[in-house]
């Protein structure tokens, strides 16, 4: 037997881990006082000593781990006080001794009344801290075990992974804990060709099911540490409800996906004789989901009890750790009988043997041997599970007993209490680690990348956006990515804190662009532009705080008419493209919401609002949308200056809201304000004008006018517009912009006047995945037309025939290959439509074979006209 390793407690500066309690507890290490702790503490007291039954002051809980557990965090907690002169040495003395004792005894001890009563004080901390640190120790090792059981269950199922291709979207609300996971699980079983056939919920689920449990790990981790070591205090049993309820509900259901996969697999055992024997001891030993359930349940009764129980609470979520510890036990089991269990049958001709690379080689009596490679990290874990068992009960199950055997030592091997637990739980670990992707740099927060199906969504929206623009009789702009810092700042009122400025090079104080309009004013007012229709979809910069749907960079389609028009005549037209574009790029229910800039401030000089102060006040209404008013009037009212009346005025105006020419009748009737203020009078006006010609052009029923826009930009000059969308992905504004006829003249002699719409495309490309996600659609990544197929080795030829393809202007991919199953799985995961195959046989007869994937059809077509034949069935 190994010899046990010793855990010191007590000294100085040292703390106790979960892990030293967990050891302690199981009898897998000893325990050791430091004599720092010892000589602090006194070895007589002057205090009376009368005799106690040491059983009633110490906690009492229903199994031996725990109470030694709880024995170990009471000695911590005992030496934390050696302040006290009334704490004797001995006290923790015989507690250590008995937890270093098989039998555990703890006999009556002679104690002072201030020692008694520290242990009743100690008592029910002791025990609620010491099943946390169980807990704790427990469900880290679970966690990373039950990643590994998922990969060969994987395996075993021959289940579709595609749920474990999770990406980081860039905008600080990607569940990080789910993308670790599937990265994890995507390790162990790289390499593997038994996956991607079959999909199966309770696979798909699994980077939630066991995010959720990582979470939870973490959250009660991070608690156990600071109680273990948080001295004498007295016990917040709020604490632990916090901490383990929710890591209850995550075992739950890691619980209840493990056992539907356990059971697939146990259907999934190939030979009849090995499956029947199977099902007998799984439906024997297994807890079923009765128990798992029943388990919950108490756990979550328990929690409402008074705080004094709640070391029963503590103690059920720990017997539900024991049930979910089992069924991953068995879900290890049952899925390697699938991979290993005709080998174990002692049937070689059904057998299976993994090597090192990771393949399992099976063997025919009239056949050579087929390879069916598994993963590289499952391979290993197989690999560890057959040297354990290497002559256990022989080299075949031909009987309940014998696979009993096999059983029973799994089961031993996945315990955490066994001497060899270790040793698999690191080699686990270590094969994660070893991936070379975790060394690989990080993209920057509020940054993505986008993988070729998001491309393809991308790429489409540009293409109807640009579309729309040119319309419109726009053209293309394109304008740096930084200009100077002077250029930029001063334009956007409070938000000018979010520019990215860049070091100084050569003198130049330079800025990342905030958007696309000011660079598109400077260069009008550089180039002495006075009329210009321009469109720019290009990347923009801000130094903001990544959230859902925002980022740091991203793209902006613009569009924007400088010039003299009619009065409002561009006004409208941007708004109608507007319209057109959110309609064409079908994205759902949307809404245009509209007001002026002129009726804002004339709103609030008859609110009495200082003119100095309108921007700032500008700003603060612009935040209505996320904010209640009561929030924005403490704004106004602390932070701005405004007086409570004030800001109560304002708040009888921007509740106004309604149809537009409703809205603008109510405005414009006799005894209204805003006819008392001549610059709401010339927006009144403005608005007249604008809502007919929306009116006649069929699109007024998308917009809103909505007194509470106020567009935080200090540019704007005139209407002012924002699109929401109004379906179910929560993205806040889609697109925004409005007239400003100030900004070309900062730049330049002339005052130009201009009017633009910004869409915010990166938000609508967010509704454009989801709503793909929901209808189960998949996005084609290529637009590959035929793929040619040559079955061999002869390069040549593919370069022949994919060249007359391209030539004709043809998207067309080559795969040169021996096996005809690579050619369609090609076919299949691009998703391309026709094969073009030639064989041995195709090129002595002069033909190729022309497939139709979706029809399943095949035709024979000479050499010299499949070109021809191919053009002709595209374009039918």
């Amino acid at each position: 037997m190994a010899e046990l390793s010793v855990i010191t407690v007590g000294g100085k500066g040292s703390s106790l881990s979960s892990s030293s309690v967990y050891a302690i507890a199981n009898g897998l290490a000893q325990l050791r006082i430091d004599s720092s702790a010892l000589n602090r503490l006194p070895s007589s007291s002057s205090s009376p000593l009368n005799t106690h039954n040491l059983g009633s002051l110490l906690p009492s809980l229903p199994t031996v781990e725990e109470y030694r557990a709880s024995l170990v965090v009471l000695l911590s907690k005992l030496l934390s006080l050696s302040g006290s002169p009334n704490i004797r040495t001995v006290l923790p003395v015989k507690i250590a001794e008995a937890l270093n004792s098989p039998d555990l005894k703890l006999e009556s001890l002679d104690l002072t009344d201030e020692e008694a009563l520290a242990l009743e004080k100690l008592k029910l901390s002791s025990a609620l801290y010491a099943i946390c640190a169980l807990l704790d120790h427990q469900s880290a090792a679970l966690s990373t075990v039950s990643d590994a059981v998922a990969a060969i269950s994987c395996e075993a199922l021959k289940a579709d992974v595609a749920a474990f291709n999770l990406i980081d979207s860039g905008d600080g609300h990607a569940a990080k804990e789910e993308i670790g996971v599937a990265s994890d699980l995507k390790v162990l079983l790289n390499g593997s060709k038994l996956v991607g056939k079959v999909e199966i919920e309770a696979i798909s689920r699994i980077p939630k099911i066991h995010a959720s449990l990582r979470e939870q790990v973490k959250s009660v981790h991070s608690k156990s540490r600071v109680e273990l070591n948080s001295g004498g205090k007295v016990v917040c049993a709020g604490v632990v409800r916090t901490a383990l309820l929710p890591l209850a509900a995550a075992l739950w259901d890691l619980g209840d996906r493990s056992l539907s996969r356990a059971k697939m697999n146990v259907d999934g055992v190939g030979s009849e004789n090995l499956r029947s024997s199977l099902v007998a001891l799984f439906e024997q030993k297994c807890p079923s989901g009765e128990s798992l359930r029943g388990g919950f349940k108490l756990v979550s009764q328990l929690v409402f009890e008074e705080e004094e129980n709640y070391d029963n609470f503590a103690h059920e979520v720990n017997v539900l750790m024991g049930i979910v510890w089992k069924i991953v036990t068995w879900e290890a089991i049952t899925a390697f009988m699938v991979l290993e269990g005709a080998e174990l049958n002692g049937k070689k001709s059904e057998g299976s043997e993994v090597n090192g690379g990771g393949n399992v080689k099976v063997e025919k009596k009239s056949e050579k041997k087929k390879k069916v490679v598994l993963g590289k990290g499952t391979s290993v874990i197989l690999q560890l599970i057959k040297d354990r068992l290497q002559g256990k009960g022989g080299n075949a199950v031909d009987s309940l007993g014998l696979l009993g055997n096999w059983v029973e030592e799994l089961i031993s091997f996945l315990d955490p209490k066994d001497p060899e637990f270790d040793s698999l739980l690191n080699r686990v670990k270590e094969l994660v680690e070893s991936n070379e992707t975790r060394r690989l740099p990080k993209l920057p927060k509020g940054t993505r990348d986008f993988a070729k199906e998001q491309m393809a969504i991308r790429k489409k929206a540009f293409s109807i956006i640009e579309e729309v623009f040119e319309r419109h009789g726009a053209t293309a702009l394109d304008t740096p990515v930084f200009e100077l810092r002077e250029t930029l700042m001063g334009k956007y009122g409070e938000d000018s804190k979010l520019i990215y400025d860049l070091a100084d090079q050569g003198g130049e104080l330079l800025s990342l662009r905030y958007d696309l309009t000011v660079p598109f004013a400077r260069y009008a007012a550089m180039n002495g532009i006075t009329s210009f229709k321009r469109y720019q979809i290009a990347k923009v910069y801000r130094r903001d705080n990544p959230s859902k749907g925002r980022y740091r960079e991203f793209y902006q389609c613009d569009f924007d008419i400088a010039g003299q028009y009619e009065k409002m005549g561009p006004d409208f037209e941007v708004i109608k493209i507007l319209t057109e574009l959110l309609d064409e790029l079908d994205i759902g229910d949307y809404e245009i919401k509209l007001n002026h800039r002129k009726l804002l401030d004339g709103m609030l000089e008859i609110c009495g609002v200082p003119p100095e102060k309108f921007r700032t006040i500008c700003s603060s209404i612009d935040k209505l949308d996320k904010q209640s008013f009561e929030q924005i009037k403490k704004e106004m009212v602390e932070e701005k200056g405004l007086s409570v009346e004030t800001a109560d005025k304002i708040g009888t105006f921007v509740k106004e809201r309604g149809h537009p020419l409703e809205l603008l009748f109510k405005l414009k009737q006799e005894g209204s304000s805003f006819l008392e203020n001549s610059a709401s009078i010339d927006a009144l006006n403005d608005l007249e004008i604008l809502f007919k010609a929306l009116e006649k052009s069929k699109c007024i029923g998308k917009v809103a006018f909505d007194l509470s826009l106020a567009r935080g930009l200090d540019y704007y000059t005139g209407v002012i517009y924002e699109a929401v969308f109004k379906g179910g992905a929560q993205v806040g504004s889609i697109a925004a912009g409005g007239r400003y006829d100030n900004l070309i003249g900062m730049f330049g002699t002339k005052q130009v006047p201009a009017v633009g719409v910004s869409l915010g495309i990166e938000r609508v490309f967010n509704i454009m995945e989801q709503l793909n996600k929901d209808q189960n659609q998949t996005t084609r990544a290529t637009k590959t037309e035929v793929l040619v197929s040559v079955l061999g080795d002869d390069l040549t030829q593919a370069a022949e025939l994919a060249s007359e393809l391209w030539a004709a202007k043809v998207k067309a991919e080559y795969l040169v290959n021996k096996r005809m199953s690579k050619h369609f799985d090609r076919a299949k995961e691009s998703r391309i439509p026709w094969m073009i195959i030639v064989g041995e046989r195709e090129l002595n007869e002069g033909v190729v074979r022309l497939k139709d994937i979706e029809a399943a059809e095949e035709s024979i077509i000479p050499r010299s006209r499949i070109v021809e034949e191919l053009q002709k069935r595209l374009s039918s």
